[in-house]
């Protein structure tokens, strides 16, 4: 095909991406190629300017290893991550929903641990949280037996595999719930952190002098056959960045309700002040699957 003009080479681009044989691909791929296209013209791209961001492509690859992903920290903090999340989840974006973020730091095969254990598996000082919930189908019928990793990052806001003072696999763990659909276990309180910024992201919060924090949280992915696979984080109320997460996963759903004790804990030796939660997590019917994990 020979290009008369540049309106002409998109329409011989589409052309080529109808052919595409697998149908959701086609209509991925011809959809892309417009918008694509409008875009370089709506920007007036410079032949500079396509450089340079083929370049920061580039970047975002060599810049993502087994600790790290930088690909999914730059999709959070432009709200990709989670406008996928929300058109995806609570029929489809039309209702409230659970479902999150996955972010950067899942790992799979965390140890299994018992209701009621702990996920210290290092000393991590810091205040007690005692967490509760419930894990719930749409019609409000306990779900038993689903499977729950929970992980957050330590009072000083490091996930374990960023920090070598914290054991393996410390502040995670893996629940089964009960018959009324509970799980609780002991940690400490999270703190919110920032994101890593020595790479592309970086560049970017610098261009628009944003902050490089997220709000404390603590993350949930819940496993069931015969329902979606739920991805959550639950945020502490009154923390820090609530309002201006960099990766723009705050909603109101996920504000979880903590509660800071400052009176002794009635079973538990732990100092004061100490924090509880009882938060309820809503399954949608799906298919069960997990994701990738970002690290290893």
């Amino acid at each position: 095909m020979i290009i008369s003009n540049k309106d002409e080479l998109t329409e011989q681009v589409v052309r080529v991406m109808q052919q595409t044989k697998d149908a959701r691909l086609r209509e991925i791929l011809v959809a892309l190629v417009r918008h694509l296209h409008q875009f370089v013209r709506d920007v007036n791209l410079t032949e500079e300017e396509f450089r340079s961001a083929a370049k920061l492509i580039v970047a975002l690859g060599q810049q993502t290893n087994d600790s790290h992903n930088e690909v999914v920290l730059m999709a959070g903090s432009l709200g990709v991550s989670s406008l996928v999340c929300l058109l995806n989840n609570g029929d489809s974006g039309n209702t409230e929903t659970n479902a999150s973020l996955l972010g950067p730091f899942w790992r799979l095969n965390s140890p299994p641990t018992k209701n009621g254990g702990t996920i210290l598996r290092s000393d991590t000082p810091g205040p007690a949280l005692f967490m509760s919930a419930t894990v719930v189908d749409k019609t409000g019928a306990a779900i038993e037996g689903a499977e729950v990793d929970v992980w957050h990052s330590s009072p000083v806001g490091l996930y374990e595999n960023q920090d070598p003072e914290q054991a393996e696999m410390n502040l995670r763990g893996k629940f089964i719930t009960d018959r009324e659909g509970r799980f609780w276990f002991r940690s400490v309180l999270p703190a919110g952190y920032p994101i890593p910024t020595t790479g592309v992201v970086g560049q970017l919060l610098d261009a628009q002098d944003r902050h490089p924090f997220r709000p404390a949280h603590v993350h949930a992915l819940i496993f069931k056959p015969g329902f979606k696979t739920l991805i959550s984080q639950v945020y502490v109320d009154g923390t820090d960045y609530l309002e201006s997460d960099v990766q723009f996963g705050v909603t109101h759903a996920l504000i979880g309700g903590f509660v800071k004790h400052d009176e002794p804990h009635p079973s538990e030796r732990v100092g004061t002040p100490w924090y509880s939660i009882d938060y309820k997590f809503v399954m949608e019917a799906g298919e069960a699957k997990l994701p990738l994990a970002p690290i290893k």
